[in-house]
């Protein structure tokens, strides 16, 4: 078996969000577990209404046929990818009460690193 990559996302940039996505989706494919953990501006990613599919980079990734945020979040969903948004990160952004995105869990570092175990970490 596979050991299981861990997404640390800090960003609210929709390249962070956009590329958190892809390599999710890509190590998922290839039968490795994925956890995405957002925190701070990172949460974002995770909300029911997330911003970044209104971020004027989608309409680019579109017209140069890159997969865009909303197709890869249903990727990830179907390819089983933990997603994690942490709690601290939700009071930090003021996001306390936000609607998230169906299966999301609420936790903390500690949940995510566990999860990840001896397993690689990245951070975008």
């Amino acid at each position: 078996m596979s050991l299981p990559l861990g997404i640390l996302l800090r960003s609210a940039g929709h390249e962070a969000g956009h590329y958190a996505l892809m390599l999710a989706t890509g190590a998922a494919a290839i039968g490795r577990p994925v956890v995405i953990f957002a925190t701070n501006g990172g949460c974002g990613l995770l909300l029911k209404r997330t911003p970044l599919l209104s971020d004027p980079r989608e309409d680019l990734l579109a017209r140069r046929g890159v997969v865009g945020i909303a197709p890869l979040l249903d990727a990830a969903i179907d390819l089983g990818v933990r997603r994690i948004v942490c709690e601290a990160g939700l009071r930090a952004e003021s996001l306390e009460e936000a609607p998230l995105a169906e299966g999301v869990e609420v936790a903390g570092v500690v949940t995510f690193l566990t999860a990840v175990g001896s397993g690689q970490l990245l951070s975008l």
